[in-house]
């Protein structure tokens, strides 16, 4: 999916590209982030086979983290909360501001 905020009318240099393209994907990592967070409390309290965990099955916790990540990130992916889409707008618009707040002071 495409976060990216299509707010300037400026032409997009590859310089400007690869920024945009930067904040994108931290924004998109933030988000599956924030999402893993909150999908923790499900994965705990039983195993994938519906019974109870044992409270030494590392390895069945790191299984299900893994998992947790992954739900994160295509959820995430797929527009998520669209938390990822207004961190994009609200960088790119101060960003635009402080651009004119420059230009202007000249």
């Amino acid at each position: 999916m495409k976060i990216g905020a299509d707010l300037t009318s400026q032409p997009v240099n590859g310089a400007e590209a690869q920024k945009q393209a930067k904040l994108d994907d931290a924004a998109q990592q933030f988000e599956a982030t924030m999402l893993q967070e909150l999908l923790k409390p499900l994965q705990h309290g039983q195993n994938s086979w519906g019974g109870e965990e044992s409270s030494d099955d590392t390895a069945s916790d790191t299984i299900s983290s893994f998992g947790t990540e992954a739900i994160a990130k295509a959820i995430s992916q797929a527009g998520g909360f669209g938390i990822a889409k207004q961190i994009v707008s609200k960088v790119t618009l101060e960003h635009q501001r402080i651009s004119k707040n420059k230009i202007s002071q000249y």
